[in-house]
Protein backbone atom coordinates (compact mmCIF):
# COMPACT_ATOMS: atom_id res chain seq x y z
CA UNK A 1 0.00 0.00 0.00
CA UNK A 2 2.83 2.41 0.71
CA UNK A 3 4.47 1.91 -2.76
CA UNK A 4 0.98 1.90 -4.69
CA UNK A 5 -0.02 5.46 -3.70
CA UNK A 6 3.20 7.04 -5.62
CA UNK A 7 2.49 4.73 -8.51
CA UNK A 8 -0.65 5.55 -9.49
CA UNK A 9 0.09 9.43 -8.70
CA UNK A 10 2.64 8.37 -10.82
CA UNK A 11 0.99 7.30 -13.41
CA UNK A 12 -1.74 9.90 -13.06
CA UNK A 13 0.78 12.91 -13.60
CA UNK A 14 2.28 11.13 -16.86
CA UNK A 15 -1.15 10.68 -18.13
CA UNK A 16 -2.54 14.69 -16.80
CA UNK A 17 0.54 16.71 -17.15
CA UNK A 18 -1.20 19.64 -17.75
CA UNK A 19 -3.66 19.35 -14.69
CA UNK A 20 -1.06 18.36 -12.33
CA UNK A 21 0.82 21.69 -13.15
CA UNK A 22 -2.47 23.49 -12.61
CA UNK A 23 -3.02 22.36 -9.81
CA UNK A 24 0.56 23.16 -8.53
CA UNK A 25 -0.01 26.44 -9.59
CA UNK A 26 -3.19 26.77 -7.92
CA UNK A 27 -1.97 25.61 -4.56
CA UNK A 28 0.96 27.60 -4.64
CA UNK A 29 -1.47 30.98 -4.87
CA UNK A 30 -3.89 29.46 -2.63
CA UNK A 31 -1.30 29.11 0.04
CA UNK A 32 0.08 32.54 -0.79
CA UNK A 33 -3.65 33.82 0.01
CA UNK A 34 -3.95 31.52 3.12
CA UNK A 35 -0.52 32.21 4.57
CA UNK A 36 -0.46 35.77 4.20
CA UNK A 37 -1.22 36.86 7.54
CA UNK A 38 1.53 34.81 9.03
CA UNK A 39 4.18 34.59 6.64
CA UNK A 40 7.32 37.72 7.90
CA UNK A 41 6.41 39.80 4.84
CA UNK A 42 6.63 43.70 5.28
CA UNK A 43 3.48 45.59 5.72
CA UNK A 44 1.59 45.47 1.98
CA UNK A 45 0.48 49.27 2.92
CA UNK A 46 3.26 50.62 4.62
CA UNK A 47 4.43 53.69 2.62
CA UNK A 48 8.64 54.50 2.80
CA UNK A 49 9.47 57.08 0.28
CA UNK A 50 13.04 56.38 0.82
CA UNK A 51 12.57 52.99 -0.62
CA UNK A 52 10.55 53.69 -3.76
CA UNK A 53 11.17 52.25 -6.89
CA UNK A 54 13.89 50.15 -5.63
CA UNK A 55 14.86 46.90 -8.23
CA UNK A 56 14.62 43.41 -7.26
CA UNK A 57 17.16 42.94 -4.79
CA UNK A 58 17.90 40.80 -1.32
CA UNK A 59 16.10 43.23 0.77
CA UNK A 60 13.30 43.33 -1.84
CA UNK A 61 13.21 40.25 -3.83
CA UNK A 62 10.76 41.79 -6.19
CA UNK A 63 11.90 45.62 -5.88
CA UNK A 64 9.51 48.25 -4.68
CA UNK A 65 6.61 50.66 -6.24
CA UNK A 66 6.24 54.41 -6.35
CA UNK A 67 5.42 54.59 -2.79
CA UNK A 68 8.07 52.23 -2.00
CA UNK A 69 5.35 49.65 -0.40
CA UNK A 70 6.95 45.81 -0.77
CA UNK A 71 5.77 44.50 -4.42
CA UNK A 72 6.43 40.41 -2.58
CA UNK A 73 3.82 41.56 -0.02
CA UNK A 74 1.33 43.75 -2.00
CA UNK A 75 0.99 40.48 -4.60
CA UNK A 76 1.16 38.07 -1.80
CA UNK A 77 -1.90 39.94 -0.31
CA UNK A 78 -3.29 40.46 -3.33
CA UNK A 79 -3.89 36.67 -3.73
CA UNK A 80 -5.99 36.57 -1.22
CA UNK A 81 -8.59 40.03 -2.27
CA UNK A 82 -8.41 37.80 -5.68
CA UNK A 83 -9.35 34.29 -4.88
CA UNK A 84 -11.56 35.28 -2.32
CA UNK A 85 -13.71 37.60 -4.61
CA UNK A 86 -13.37 34.61 -7.35
CA UNK A 87 -14.17 31.39 -5.52
CA UNK A 88 -17.09 33.17 -3.84
CA UNK A 89 -18.72 34.77 -7.20
CA UNK A 90 -18.42 31.53 -8.88
CA UNK A 91 -20.20 29.73 -5.48
CA UNK A 92 -22.58 31.62 -5.24
CA UNK A 93 -23.24 31.61 -9.33
CA UNK A 94 -23.30 28.01 -9.02
CA UNK A 95 -25.47 27.99 -6.42
CA UNK A 96 -28.45 30.30 -8.43
CA UNK A 97 -27.39 29.17 -11.64
CA UNK A 98 -27.82 25.94 -10.61
CA UNK A 99 -31.27 25.82 -8.44
CA UNK A 100 -32.83 28.01 -11.31
CA UNK A 101 -31.22 25.55 -14.04
CA UNK A 102 -32.45 22.32 -12.93
CA UNK A 103 -36.14 24.16 -11.84
CA UNK A 104 -36.23 25.15 -15.33
CA UNK A 105 -35.13 21.83 -17.12
CA UNK A 106 -37.36 20.11 -14.81
CA UNK A 107 -40.77 22.17 -15.33
CA UNK A 108 -39.58 21.44 -18.82
CA UNK A 109 -42.79 23.45 -21.72
CA UNK A 110 -44.08 25.91 -18.87
CA UNK A 111 -44.18 29.48 -17.72
CA UNK A 112 -41.84 28.96 -15.30
CA UNK A 113 -39.27 27.62 -17.57
CA UNK A 114 -39.65 30.11 -20.52
CA UNK A 115 -39.40 32.61 -17.80
CA UNK A 116 -35.96 31.46 -16.70
CA UNK A 117 -34.37 30.63 -19.72
CA UNK A 118 -35.66 33.79 -21.16
CA UNK A 119 -33.59 35.87 -18.68
CA UNK A 120 -30.86 33.46 -19.00
CA UNK A 121 -30.79 34.69 -22.60
CA UNK A 122 -30.85 38.20 -21.80
CA UNK A 123 -27.96 38.00 -19.34
CA UNK A 124 -25.69 36.31 -21.73
CA UNK A 125 -26.36 38.77 -24.68
CA UNK A 126 -24.14 40.77 -22.46
CA UNK A 127 -20.69 40.30 -22.98
CA UNK A 128 -18.96 39.74 -18.90
CA UNK A 129 -16.80 42.84 -18.99
CA UNK A 130 -19.20 45.60 -20.32
CA UNK A 131 -21.94 44.30 -17.78
CA UNK A 132 -19.81 44.71 -15.00
CA UNK A 133 -18.03 47.91 -15.62
CA UNK A 134 -21.65 49.47 -16.66
CA UNK A 135 -23.33 47.63 -13.07
CA UNK A 136 -20.38 48.93 -10.70
CA UNK A 137 -19.94 52.53 -12.58
CA UNK A 138 -23.72 52.77 -12.26
CA UNK A 139 -23.77 51.37 -7.80
CA UNK A 140 -19.88 52.90 -7.16
CA UNK A 141 -17.45 51.53 -4.69
CA UNK A 142 -18.79 53.28 -1.77
CA UNK A 143 -21.03 50.96 1.07
CA UNK A 144 -24.52 50.69 0.73
CA UNK A 145 -27.15 49.66 2.26
CA UNK A 146 -30.31 47.55 1.15
CA UNK A 147 -32.55 46.36 3.80
CA UNK A 148 -30.64 47.22 6.75
CA UNK A 149 -27.28 45.03 5.65
CA UNK A 150 -24.71 47.05 4.31
CA UNK A 151 -22.50 46.29 1.62
CA UNK A 152 -18.83 47.10 0.80
CA UNK A 153 -17.41 46.54 -2.07
CA UNK A 154 -16.00 43.20 -1.78
CA UNK A 155 -19.63 41.96 -1.54
CA UNK A 156 -21.19 44.35 -4.77
CA UNK A 157 -18.23 42.52 -6.64
CA UNK A 158 -19.14 39.15 -5.80
CA UNK A 159 -22.48 39.90 -6.34
CA UNK A 160 -22.18 41.27 -9.72
CA UNK A 161 -19.75 39.14 -10.95
CA UNK A 162 -21.49 35.83 -9.32
CA UNK A 163 -25.01 37.63 -11.56
CA UNK A 164 -22.55 37.16 -14.23
CA UNK A 165 -21.33 33.66 -14.21
CA UNK A 166 -25.68 32.75 -13.62
CA UNK A 167 -26.73 32.28 -16.91
CA UNK A 168 -23.75 29.64 -18.33
CA UNK A 169 -23.91 27.73 -15.59
CA UNK A 170 -28.11 27.65 -15.26
CA UNK A 171 -27.92 26.55 -19.63
CA UNK A 172 -25.53 23.80 -17.99
CA UNK A 173 -27.88 22.10 -15.33
CA UNK A 174 -31.22 23.11 -17.21
CA UNK A 175 -29.40 21.02 -20.31
CA UNK A 176 -28.83 18.01 -17.47
CA UNK A 177 -32.24 18.53 -16.00
CA UNK A 178 -34.05 18.27 -19.51
CA UNK A 179 -32.75 14.60 -19.91
CA UNK A 180 -33.29 13.74 -16.53
CA UNK A 181 -36.31 14.62 -16.09
CA UNK A 182 -37.75 12.32 -18.68
CA UNK A 183 -35.47 8.68 -17.71
CA UNK A 184 -36.81 5.88 -16.23
CA UNK A 185 -36.13 6.32 -12.59
CA UNK A 186 -37.43 9.75 -12.22
CA UNK A 187 -40.35 8.71 -13.93
CA UNK A 188 -41.17 6.11 -11.29
CA UNK A 189 -40.37 7.93 -8.36
CA UNK A 190 -43.12 10.67 -9.53
CA UNK A 191 -45.45 7.73 -9.98
CA UNK A 192 -44.47 6.62 -6.26
CA UNK A 193 -45.69 10.33 -5.32
CA UNK A 194 -42.07 12.15 -4.79
CA UNK A 195 -42.34 15.65 -4.57
CA UNK A 196 -40.32 18.26 -7.05
CA UNK A 197 -37.76 19.26 -4.93
CA UNK A 198 -36.99 15.84 -4.06
CA UNK A 199 -36.73 14.96 -7.58
CA UNK A 200 -34.91 18.01 -8.77
CA UNK A 201 -32.20 18.17 -5.56
CA UNK A 202 -31.77 14.52 -4.91
CA UNK A 203 -32.09 12.61 -8.04
CA UNK A 204 -31.05 15.27 -10.99
CA UNK A 205 -28.84 17.98 -8.78
CA UNK A 206 -26.05 14.92 -8.99
CA UNK A 207 -25.98 14.00 -12.50
CA UNK A 208 -25.25 18.18 -12.66
CA UNK A 209 -22.54 18.26 -10.77
CA UNK A 210 -19.30 16.98 -12.58
CA UNK A 211 -20.14 19.25 -15.67
CA UNK A 212 -21.04 22.08 -13.36
CA UNK A 213 -17.83 21.65 -11.10
CA UNK A 214 -15.35 21.81 -14.41
CA UNK A 215 -16.89 25.04 -15.52
CA UNK A 216 -16.86 26.48 -12.40
CA UNK A 217 -13.12 25.76 -12.06
CA UNK A 218 -12.60 27.56 -15.66
CA UNK A 219 -15.01 30.80 -14.52
CA UNK A 220 -12.54 30.60 -10.79
CA UNK A 221 -10.28 32.22 -13.93
CA UNK A 222 -12.17 34.51 -15.65
CA UNK A 223 -13.22 36.03 -12.28
CA UNK A 224 -9.93 37.11 -11.28
CA UNK A 225 -9.38 38.16 -14.56
CA UNK A 226 -12.55 40.57 -14.15
CA UNK A 227 -11.67 41.73 -11.11
CA UNK A 228 -7.95 42.61 -11.81
CA UNK A 229 -9.65 44.81 -14.92
CA UNK A 230 -12.27 46.24 -12.43
CA UNK A 231 -9.59 47.32 -10.43
CA UNK A 232 -7.46 48.60 -13.09
CA UNK A 233 -9.86 51.34 -14.26
CA UNK A 234 -10.84 51.85 -10.49
CA UNK A 235 -14.30 50.22 -10.47
CA UNK A 236 -12.87 47.35 -8.11
CA UNK A 237 -11.10 46.57 -4.74
CA UNK A 238 -10.16 50.53 -3.31
CA UNK A 239 -6.98 51.55 -3.10
CA UNK A 240 -4.28 51.23 -0.23
CA UNK A 241 -5.63 48.05 -0.31
CA UNK A 242 -3.76 45.57 -2.52
CA UNK A 243 -4.86 43.93 -5.27
CA UNK A 244 -3.01 42.90 -8.44
CA UNK A 245 -5.38 44.93 -10.62
CA UNK A 246 -4.64 48.14 -8.74
CA UNK A 247 -0.99 47.37 -8.70
CA UNK A 248 -1.19 47.31 -12.60
CA UNK A 249 -3.01 50.64 -12.55
CA UNK A 250 -0.12 52.02 -10.57
CA UNK A 251 2.62 50.94 -12.74
CA UNK A 252 1.12 52.70 -16.15
CA UNK A 253 2.72 55.12 -15.17
CA UNK A 254 6.63 53.34 -14.95
CA UNK A 255 6.10 50.84 -18.10
CA UNK A 256 8.63 53.15 -20.29
CA UNK A 257 10.78 54.91 -17.44
CA UNK A 258 12.54 51.47 -16.29
CA UNK A 259 10.77 50.34 -13.46
CA UNK A 260 9.81 47.08 -15.39
CA UNK A 261 9.22 45.03 -12.09
CA UNK A 262 6.15 47.24 -10.98
CA UNK A 263 3.98 45.56 -13.88
CA UNK A 264 5.72 42.79 -14.70
CA UNK A 265 5.01 40.75 -11.43
CA UNK A 266 1.31 41.07 -10.79
CA UNK A 267 0.85 40.64 -14.30
CA UNK A 268 2.64 37.12 -13.96
CA UNK A 269 0.98 36.83 -10.80
CA UNK A 270 -2.78 37.28 -12.88
CA UNK A 271 -1.31 34.58 -15.63
CA UNK A 272 0.05 31.81 -13.90
CA UNK A 273 -3.53 31.54 -11.54
CA UNK A 274 -5.35 32.07 -14.74
CA UNK A 275 -3.56 29.28 -16.30
CA UNK A 276 -3.82 26.95 -13.28
CA UNK A 277 -7.37 26.96 -13.21
CA UNK A 278 -7.63 26.57 -16.66
CA UNK A 279 -5.48 23.76 -16.87
CA UNK A 280 -7.10 21.79 -13.65
CA UNK A 281 -10.86 22.85 -15.40
CA UNK A 282 -9.56 20.99 -18.70
CA UNK A 283 -8.53 17.39 -17.28
CA UNK A 284 -11.49 17.75 -14.65
CA UNK A 285 -13.18 17.74 -17.94
CA UNK A 286 -11.91 14.48 -19.09
CA UNK A 287 -11.57 13.16 -15.50
CA UNK A 288 -15.30 13.79 -14.55
CA UNK A 289 -16.25 12.84 -18.40
CA UNK A 290 -19.73 10.77 -17.68
CA UNK A 291 -18.75 8.86 -20.88
CA UNK A 292 -15.94 7.44 -19.17
CA UNK A 293 -14.78 6.16 -16.06
CA UNK A 294 -13.05 8.60 -13.53
CA UNK A 295 -11.18 6.19 -11.60
CA UNK A 296 -9.18 5.24 -14.83
CA UNK A 297 -7.01 8.31 -15.01
CA UNK A 298 -5.36 6.52 -11.61
CA UNK A 299 -4.98 3.08 -13.61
Amino acid sequence: MVTAMPKSLSRFAAKHPGGLIGLVLVAAILAAALLAPVVPLPDPDALNIANRLQPPSWEFLLGTDQLGRDVLSRIVWGAQQSIVIAVAAVALGCFFGVTLGLIAGYMNGTLVEVVITRTFDILFSIPLLVLAIAVMGIIGTNQITILGFEIDNKMKLIMMIAMSFTPALGRIAHACALVEARSDYVRAKRAQGASWPELIFIDILPNAIPSVIVQGTLFVGVAIIVEASLSFVGLGIQPPTASWGTMLADARDYIFSGEWWIAVFPGIAICLTVIGFNLMGDDLRDILDPRGNAKAAFL
